[in-house]
């Protein structure tokens, strides 16, 4: 898994050091140290400086968006460090995409926030812009920039226009937005597997508690693993497999099942 490829990044705050680590141990793929939203307008310059790459995930920084009095600094920082990848939140315009990879250079890739109504509009030209590495959907402020309801139906229209803005520009597909709930597993697992079906190769996690059932959610499930192994297994060209006509299209469909429970066993693997 390449340190973009993540399925569960995990955001600590940037201002609370002594949770790096840890963060680090729970299991995610990624983790994402604030510098935006976590961070009080008084810690932001300590954040900066408690900045680290050192632990056993790649790390990527959020750092404040463009406009904002920290942002410059946030970018010095981060080109210094040399993290996995930048988060840049409101990504709306290439050209603060232009300036941003500027100021990192071209070793730091950026992962793209999509979270103002702009911001969708313009999905696949920061999707397809040569220093996005990822895009990943914002849906709190989304939901807030456009004044609607953080749910299902609401926001269905824009991740099906970033799954395929993501595709349309060769990037790996994109990740979720968070779930707020912290302790509803059942809730994160189901958001997880809606995500997983429109699309998304991720979802955004925002406490270590969520790690395992949004990795649970985007894990094929036995009944799925079992299908694929039918279709495979069915021979080739067109021909009926449980009362449901099969041809290359479903195959594909099924080896990527296959090639997911793959990478995660492969993961499972790694972190033994």
């Amino acid at each position: 898994m390449g340190a973009l490829d993540f399925i569960v990044p995990l955001f600590v705050p940037g201002h609370r050091p002594d949770r790096f680590a840890k963060a680090a141990d729970a299991g995610a793929d990624a983790v994402i140290i604030d510098l935006e939203d976590a961070v009080p307008p008084d810690a932001k310059a300590s954040a900066r400086d408690a900045l680290t790459a050192d632990l056993a995930v790649p790390v990527l920084v959020r750092v404040n968006g463009a406009g904002t009095p920290w942002h410059v600094d946030d970018l010095t920082a981060a080109a210094r460090l040399g993290p996995a990848a930048v988060m840049l939140p409101k990504a709306e315009d290439p050209a603060i995409l232009d300036a941003v990879a500027a100021a990192l250079g071209p070793a730091i890739p950026v992962v793209a926030l999509i979270e103002t109504a702009r911001g969708l509009a313009a999905a696949r030209a920061v999707a397809a812009h040569p220093a996005v590495g990822r895009i990943v959907f914002g849906s709190i402020d989304f939901c807030a920039d456009l004044g609607c309801a953080h749910v299902r139906e609401a926001l269905l229209p824009a991740r099906a226009e970033l799954v395929l803005a993501a595709r349309l520009a060769g990037r790996p597909a994109p990740v979720d937005g968070v779930t707020t709930g912290i302790d509803d597993a059942a809730l994160i697992v189901d958001d997880a597997r809606h995500a997983r079906a429109l699309g998304f190769g991720g979802k955004l996690a925002i406490h270590p508690r969520q790690v395992e059932a949004i990795r649970s959610g985007f894990l094929p499930d036995a009944a799925e693993l079992a299908w694929a192994h039918r279709i495979l297994a069915s021979g080739e060209g067109a021909i009926a497999v449980d009362g449901a006509m099969v041809d290359e299209p479903v195959r594909m469909r099924a080896r990527a099942i296959l090639a997911a429970r793959a990478e995660f066993t492969k993961k499972d693997d790694r972190s033994c």
